[in-house]
């Protein structure tokens, strides 16, 4: 009965798909691509009265096992491609951006540009207003090979300079394809979203030809509009270009505590540490020492020499001062549980000295500040400083034992 052929066809069609999925998931790609044809064979000899068009899964799988597939060729990946954007209007736009994204990647800039010219001039209805946002995407990405090329010849340009040509061709299609690439570009960063390589790409432009408050203003907008995603990487740009331009250290550490908020284990942490140490107000010193231990909370920064020497040479100035002992102390108690296994291991001391002597001197000072002088680390590094005489060492271990009081203040 009709009935029962939907029940048997979906039920196979149901095992065929499993087994595509297993044999990609073992990468089996000559496997899954005839489990594929059958797939699809078994679509075109459906004679149930329920349409059963190609799916987006066929285009999917199809894209994956031709990019992975040994006997697999650019011919027929473009063939199959091809073949997907005839069989269907609504992700029209979507694989003519994988197939861009497919010929970048394999250094084939040229047929991507046209691959991506072709499609911009798609119409088809009310499906052009529906796929705006791809449309968009669509111009984007058309805008970055734009940018790319401007790039070369900006670069050739500045190698040669304009008296290594005879005329201005070069220099005016330079030009040209900053305006192609700034027009798409612009549209794109309006949207709300994650835009990092175009606001790049854009502000590059921008600087370029001396638009310094545009540039501003773009990355303001991109790291501040509210109807954008929370984004670090906008505020790094914002911090960059503030830096090359030599804004005012308000503003660098305006920029950077917000990207502390965001992620307290980013690189540019010990930028803004560094800022806050030469502040003179205490409340900013206060915060470069939250920030510097902040960021030692994380696995990546273990071994981290500039962020030890960071905190080693804060806690040596509070210590010698004797003022603010209580920083350090409300930053201890948080971590006196888990730091001493976490950083300060007879395991650590042992593998940090024989890897690194810096490290092991910078970490070896706070060990000795903050767990005291019998610290296992401090008492491992330093006896093996001393037993290499290394003259630095025997200050340390005369240091740490001159201030022994500090840590028992601090460890209250």
């Amino acid at each position: 009965s009709s009935h029962e052929h939907k029940l048997n066809f979906r039920k196979s069609k149901e095992v065929c798909l499993s087994y595509i999925q297993d044999a990609m998931l073992q990468k089996q790609w000559k496997r899954a691509a005839e489990f594929l044809t059958f797939y699809i064979e078994s679509l075109e000899k459906d004679f149930s009265t329920e349409y059963m068009g190609p799916s987006e899964m066929i285009w999917r799988i199809g894209t994956e096992i031709l990019c992975h597939h040994s006997h697999s060729s650019m011919k027929e990946f473009n063939s199959f491609i091809e073949q997907m954007k005839t069989l269907g209007v609504k992700r029209y736009l979507k694989v003519c951006l994988e197939h861009a994204f497919h010929l970048l990647c394999n250094g084939l800039i040229d047929e991507a540009y046209q691959n991506l010219s072709l499609a911009e001039s798609w119409r088809f209805g009310e499906q052009t207003v529906i796929q705006d946002k791809e449309m968009k995407l669509i111009q984007a990405y058309r805008g970055l090979l734009d940018y790319y090329s401007w790039s070369k010849q900006k670069t050739t340009l500045l190698e040669h300079g304009l008296d290594g040509f005879e005329d201005l061709s070069v220099e005016q299609e330079m030009h040209s394809c900053f305006r192609k690439a700034a027009v798409n570009l612009k549209e794109i960063i309006k949207i709300p979203g994650v835009w990092d390589q175009f606001v790049k790409c854009y502000v590059d432009l921008l600087e370029f030809y001396g638009d310094h408050n545009e540039a501003r203003q773009v990355l303001n907008e991109y790291a501040y509009n509210s109807k954008f995603p929370a984004n670090p990487n906008a505020h790094v740009y914002l911090y960059q270009f503030l830096k090359r331009h030599d804004e005012s250290k308000k503003s660098l550490i305006s920029a950077l505590k917000i990207l502390y908020d965001i992620v307290p284990s980013h690189e540019l942490m010990i930028d803004f540490n560094t800022m806050l140490q030469k502040s003179k107000k205490r409340k900013k010193r206060r915060l470069g020492l939250e920030v510097i231990f902040a960021g030692l909370d994380y696995a990546g920064w273990k071994e981290n020499v500039k962020a030890w020497s960071c905190l080693a040479r804060q806690v040596k100035q509070i210590v010698i001062s004797e003022k603010h002992l209580d920083w350090i102390k409300q930053e201890w108690n948080s971590r006196k549980d888990w730091w001493p296994a976490f950083h300060f291991s007879h395991y650590l001391a042992k593998r940090n000295w024989q890897e690194n002597e810096s490290l092991s001197y910078e970490k070896a000072l706070v060990a000795g500040i903050l767990l005291g002088k019998d610290c296992k680390y401090f008492k491992y590094v330093s006896h093996q400083g001393c037993k290499a005489q290394v003259k630095r060492f025997r200050i340390l271990k005369k240091f740490v034992n001159k201030y022994n009081p500090a840590y028992l203040r601090i460890s209250g």
